[in-house]
């Protein structure tokens, strides 16, 4: 289960293009809070922490506690960060409020172990996700998805199937998705052109029939 996180919140309550704009001079980010049948909340957090929060998560899709001033700790989940187009920098967040046993879907980091003996022969590690859409109660978000590759051989795949997911985590996808794959060695572009040439090679040098 992923470590949840906190960050202090303020409510703001004036909106409009100017307010966040000034809002965000002074080391604010404005956010909204949805869900779970109340009426949105509009808040404001800490930048700063928020930029150092999100450096340190393997993804998005995290949960946090909110301390709202004058309230009680609730949980949320990020659901999305409008980042500013040239700088990057986050500029306004939205969070869906969840409780423990709130079903969610999130975007979870894949990480491939072990040492397969295809890619000590030679073959490439081809990873086709490496993220998994997966949906689990909030209490069991993982921070990341790990699998072992150490048995895979040349021309091996690993499938959504064949892998166990961490209890209570389902993934949004067919069995036969493929997570990764270990493809046939590849042969350098000056080698191949040797190799194509020697047959042609070899018939030129060879005697002339009488």
């Amino acid at each position: 289960m992923a470590k949840k996180q906190t960050l202090h919140a303020e409510p703001r309550i004036r909106t409009g293009s100017g307010v966040l704009k000034q809002m965000r001079r002074e080391g604010w980010l404005p956010c909204v809070v949805y869900g779970k049948g109340a009426e949105n909340q509009n808040l404001k957090i800490n930048a700063k922490a928020f930029r150092e929060l999100l450096a340190h998560s393997t993804s998005e899709s995290f949960i946090v506690n909110l301390e709202v001033a004058d309230g009680k700790p609730s949980l949320a989940q990020l659901k999305s960060v409008q980042h500013d187009p040239l700088s990057g920098d986050p500029l306004h967040i939205d969070f869906l409020a969840v409780d423990l046993k709130s079903e969610i879907t999130a975007s979870i980091p894949v990480h491939l172990s072990g040492d397969a003996p295809g890619i000590k022969a030679g073959g490439v590690l081809e990873q086709g996700h490496h993220t998994l859409d997966i949906t689990c109660s909030a209490a069991n978000l993982p921070d990341s998805l790990e699998f072992d590759i150490s048995a895979m051989e040349v021309g091996d795949s690993l499938h959504v199937g064949d892998v166990k997911f961490p209890e209570g985590v389902t993934p949004n996808y067919e069995a036969d998705v493929v997570i990764a794959h270990i493809g046939s060695p590849r042969v350098e572009e000056g080698a191949a052109d040797d190799e194509a040439a020697a047959p042609a090679a070899e018939e030129a040098a060879a005697p002339a029939e009488a």
